[in-house]
């Protein structure tokens, strides 16, 4: 079966989503070739961190469009971690409104697309209607 308009928005959003955390790596290595951190090692466990949080985004975004749950599951958590981070944003003073609509912004889009695809594809899914269990009368 074809994906859902919402299941194929929700994928292009995690896979942008796991491009910007791929450049942003790239940053942190440049920071770190550059001299720009106070611990090499912490410079290297950070870069290991975010390619491996870009690498999971990018297989949500596969699993997604092909309507795995453990996909989306997981994608969502990842949206409802963005959203908490932009709104924790809201607390520090400057206020930085590009990085709380940079961060929040896309992780709120992200997780109402996720859960209008989980719930398009679960009403598609044969398996969860009722009165379709093996041995069940009718």
């Amino acid at each position: 079966m074809r994906p859902s308009g919402p299941t194929i928005a929700a994928a292009i959003v995690l896979a942008l989503e796991g491009i910007a955390l791929g450049i942003v790596s790239i940053i942190e290595l440049l920071a770190l070739g550059g001299g720009g951190t106070s611990s090499t090692i912490g410079g290297i466990a950070l870069i290991v961190l975010t390619l491996i949080a870009a690498v999971a985004l990018g297989a949500f975004s596969w699993g997604t469009l092909r309507r795995a749950s453990w996909a989306r599951s997981g994608g969502v958590v990842f949206q409802v971690l963005g959203v908490a981070l932009g709104l924790a944003s809201l607390s520090l003073e400057p206020r930085v409104w590009l990085f709380t609509l940079g961060v929040g912004g896309p992780a709120l889009i992200g997780l109402v697309l996720l859960i209008s695809a989980t719930r398009r594809d679960g009403a598609s899914d044969p398996r969860l209607r009722r009165g379709d269990e093996p041995g069940q009368r009718g």
